[in-house]
């Protein structure tokens, strides 16, 4: 069945994926009430990034190098997303007295500090990103959106280079 997937099909998939992931996160902050961290901030971030550039791809539908151009656009979101994820998905881990103290919060490190000062602060991670609030099948949601990110750009990276074999 994957070998009947044309690559535009693919692009489609990872929007509607991309997008669904994106629509959960949104609920579960609007409607359930969990307030993101900012590496779940930066995690919707990637999804994004991988749904804008995959429609833009399935919209366009190019041909030899503007293939491999979409498909490494797209599997750059997802390096990116697996990145943060693995390093939620670490502090997750930590026994309780090695996780980092809290900081301000992103809207104000945005406000107040330069961009490098917030990436930096942020990727180092704080309390709240150790927190556990969610969680399905014993995983929690930064264990799922990593699964998420390797599954997809595996996925686009296979099915780009498998029709260009063709």
């Amino acid at each position: 069945m994957l070998n009947k997937i044309t690559l535009r099909m693919w692009n489609l998939i990872v929007v509607v994926c991309c997008a669904s992931l994106l629509g959960y996160a949104y609920y579960t902050q609007y409607v359930e009430f969990l307030d993101p961290c900012p590496l779940c901030i930066f995690q919707r971030v990637a999804f994004l990034w991988m749904a804008v550039f995959a429609l833009l791809a399935a919209i366009h539908n190019p041909v030899h190098k503007g293939r491999l151009i979409y498909a490494w656009l797209l599997v750059l979101g997802a390096i990116f997303g697996t990145a943060i994820a693995g390093r939620h998905v670490w502090l997750q881990s930590l026994p309780p007295g090695d996780v980092p103290e809290c900081g301000p919060g992103l809207n104000y490190m945005l406000d107040n500090f330069p961009l490098t000062d917030v990436l930096s602060s942020v990727l180092r991670g704080s309390g709240s990103c150790a927190e556990l609030q969610w969680s399905f099948l014993g995983l929690s949601m930064p264990m799922w959106t990593l699964m998420w990110y390797l599954g997809l750009g595996l996925m686009t990276l296979w099915i780009v280079y498998r029709t260009a074999k063709r």
